[in-house]
């Protein structure tokens, strides 16, 4: 376990959030405040997932000046289309239909209010499925509810098992925290 020189708060919900955040070996309470996800329509598609950590970040700017924030936000991009959380098993069965036998890219932000500054860096990994039968998309929807995941997947999760050929850059990036840049943001504040 790290010790901090200040308390850790997770802005998150995220189970996987808070499960690797643990263990990496950080101690931390979860505070979540409400935030419109929402970005502007000419925004990069890879600068959107920093933009939105950033403003959970803000959200919390003066609230606790004595602890540090730890916020994230995970966007899958398929081509030039940004695909957040499905509302139902029809939008994700459409999402994994669109990346049945690609290439994609997921983007991890992750932000740190600290001393009312905040620190925010991006990670991006590719991750490539191989063709998924309808049936397999179908049972996964069915079974694993995948309506609080950015593109309607978990990596972690049995279609990422059975339907991921090849990934590039950080698993952890792709499951939602990506702990290596968690780490090197917590370092300077580890006692």
């Amino acid at each position: 376990m790290f010790h901090l020189s200040r308390q850790l708060i997770l802005a998150s919900n995220s189970p996987r959030r808070k499960q690797l955040l643990k263990e990496t070996g950080f101690d931390f309470s979860v505070e979540v405040i409400a935030t419109d996800e929402s970005f502007p329509k000419n925004l990069p598609g890879h600068e959107v997932a920093a933009y939105i950590a950033t403003q959970k970040a803000e959200m919390f700017r003066g609230l606790h000046p004595e602890k540090l924030v730890l916020t994230a936000d995970t966007v899958v991009i398929n081509g030039d289309v940004i695909l957040n959380k499905p509302k139902d098993h029809l939008e994700a069965k459409h999402m994994l239909t669109s990346l049945s036998g690609k290439t994609h890219e997921v983007v991890t932000a992750v932000s740190i209010l600290a001393d009312d500054n905040i620190y925010t860096i991006s990670d991006t990994a590719q991750v490539t499925f191989r063709i998924l039968e309808e049936k397999e998309i179908n049972l996964y929807i069915n079974r694993y509810q995948p309506f609080d995941k950015a593109g309607g997947y978990g990596i972690q999760e049995w279609i990422g098992m059975i339907g991921i050929e090849r990934i590039e850059g950080s698993y952890y990036t792709i499951m939602g925290l990506p702990v290596h840049i968690v780490y090197q943001l917590l370092k300077p504040f580890i006692l």
